[in-house]
């Protein structure tokens, strides 16, 4: 790894390392506020989903802290238990995020079915990346092909983590919009919902620019390896 890519690669794991720190504050301070609504997370999801006519969509609880995630394959909301069971502005935010995925599911959101599309292939281009650019780097002078696959292969991570970002904001828009409607969330919560979800979407924001940006210093490397 040159030392510009070394030193781009600190500087993102740094932000990113703090928009994680300020998200977990956010998150634990905002479980810490009841929902007038008494719902918890699971009756958020299972209400939203409903009120959606959205009625093949599993919600179930997974272990973890913020491992919240819609799955497509198997149509589950999969929730931690710390949202599954709270009823609080942090785990109505979450909920209904999740559930904004499996409505984006319902209408055939052309950026998630991409994103769905390309997971095979993230899969194996994660695997390989780092050996792969990092020989290409070592033998940048005498088989710069190798470099030149090790890019490629970065590059449908780049293109993942780009696509996952209208993904994300949009599922958190559709989540917005159905807490404020159906008054899940009332006029004092519903700003810091929208405040956790907004810094949740940072951390994508911060994964997609840091892994763009190392691309195109991948790119300048090979470009530049003749002179």
């Amino acid at each position: 790894m040159t030392p510009s890519i070394m030193f781009v690669s600190l500087l993102f794991v740094g932000l990113s390392m703090l928009i994680s720190l300020v998200l977990k504050r956010k998150f634990a301070s905002y479980s810490k506020i009841p929902l007038s609504s008494g719902l918890s997370g699971k009756e958020v999801a299972e209400k939203m989903l409903k009120e959606n006519g959205i009625y093949d969509v599993q919600v179930v609880s997974v272990n973890g802290f913020l491992s919240d995630h819609y799955n497509p394959a198997n149509k589950t909301v999969n929730l931690s238990p710390d949202v599954y069971n709270g009823v609080n502005i942090s785990a109505a935010a979450v909920a209904a995020h999740e559930c904004g995925h499996a409505v984006q599911h319902a209408a055939g959101y052309a950026w998630l079915g991409l994103r769905s599309k390309l997971v095979p292939a993230v899969q194996v281009s994660s695997t390989l990346v780092q050996w792969v650019l990092l020989a290409g780097i070592i033998l940048i002078n005498r088989f710069p092909q190798l470099l030149l696959a090790g890019i490629v292969l970065f590059a449908v991570t780049t293109l993942f983590s780009l696509v996952t970002l209208p993904v994300e904001f949009d599922a958190s828009r559709r989540a917005l919009a159905w807490l404020n409607r159906t008054n899940v969330t009332n006029q004092t919560e519903y700003p810091k919902a929208k405040d956790a979800l907004k810094w949740a979407a940072m951390t994508y924001v911060i994964a997609a620019l840091a892994s763009l940006v190392t691309l195109i210093q991948y790119l300048l490397v090979y470009q530049n390896r003749n002179r």
